[in-house]
């Protein structure tokens, strides 16, 4: 039972750290200052602190705010995010402001906004002034509610019962806020370890694709 219950627990912590590293990796690449065909990364982030109230330098002169004057520009930057896993597409624009949504490993990356706001928010707002602001467009995912929850918890269950451990809903808030809150409990020898929480906490991310989803434990 103990070796079963280590190759387990290693088993699942080997995952987390696996995909803890793949991100890690891909922040440091997308913030890379150069590509390897000696372009500079939009990406970089030795350039000064980039704040949305911050003016924009123009280099090839302004282009009018359109749908196909900001492909155009995202088309510059894909590369950099399609290299690691991701890519972005515009989902709306209204008025000033234009909705991206970052897809594959971008979506769901812990560091999508400082993607969305020191990459391509500044690009996008050099080359088109008119922009005022570029915000992240999550895409529709299952309802915030228990039983799609469990959904993703059985996933794991079998796991976790095998180390002689459960894990249950505790409560749920702010459905319908900017940081709605998924608590839970878990108990037994799996409880203690960080790597396992991570996991459970990505795989409720990547499920309801809301943004600033947070969960905590009981």
């Amino acid at each position: 039972m103990k070796c079963a219950l280590l190759l387990i627990l290693t088993l699942i912590k080997a995952s987390a750290f696996s995909l803890i590293q793949r991100k890690s990796l891909s922040v440091s690449k997308l913030f890379s200052v150069e590509a390897e065909d000696g372009i500079i990364s939009p990406f970089d982030s030795s350039s000064p602190a980039y704040t949305p109230t911050d003016p924009v330098e123009l280099d090839d002169g302004p282009l009018e705010l359109t749908w196909d004057n900001v492909e155009l520009v995202l088309e510059e930057m894909r590369p950099y995010l399609i290299s690691d896993g991701g890519n972005v597409a515009i989902s709306e624009i209204d008025g000033p402001v234009v909705r991206l949504e970052l897809q594959g490993a971008c979506g769901t990356c812990p560091s999508s906004t400082q993607t969305m706001k020191m990459g391509l928010e500044r690009k996008l707002r050099e080359k088109i002034p008119e922009i005022q602001e570029v915000v992240q467009s999550m895409p529709e995912g299952p309802e915030l509610c228990e039983e799609e929850i469990n959904v993703v918890l059985d996933g794991v269950r079998p796991f976790l019962q095998v180390a002689g451990g459960s894990i249950d809903v505790e409560s749920i808030s702010g459905e319908n806020g900017l940081q709605p809150t998924i608590t839970l409990k878990m108990e037994g020898a799996s409880a203690s370890l960080k790597s396992v929480k991570l996991e459970i906490a990505q795989r409720l991310q990547r499920h309801f694709m809301v943004a600033g989803l947070r969960v905590d434990w009981a």
